[in-house]
């Protein structure tokens, strides 16, 4: 029962991270993985196959979504280079 509730907690987690703005989601997402992932296995969660496919999804979605942040922000980053380098002029 406690590796259910573990897993329980993990999928309702990820599910209010889901609903976060981007930047906290992406901060949240890091914390989330290394506290549900960082010593255990996706084998380890114990679900129900609706529960189970729920967090397939969100796993997925945020993989996606973390993809895009980080683009996004190396995109912002390179802009304030140049930005930077054209004021320092």
């Amino acid at each position: 029962m406690e590796r259910r509730d573990w897993s329980i907690k993990a999928l309702n987690e990820l599910i209010r991270v889901d609903s976060l703005e981007s930047s906290e989601r992406a901060d949240a997402l890091v914390r989330w993985h290394e506290e549900y992932l960082g010593q255990n296995k996706i084998q380890d969660f114990d679900l129900e196959l609706s529960d189970l496919k729920r967090l397939e999804e969100l796993f997925f979605k945020n993989i996606t979504f973390l993809k895009e942040f980080k683009e996004t922000t190396q995109e912002e980053l390179k802009q304030t280079q140049k930005l930077r380098k054209f004021l320092n002029h």
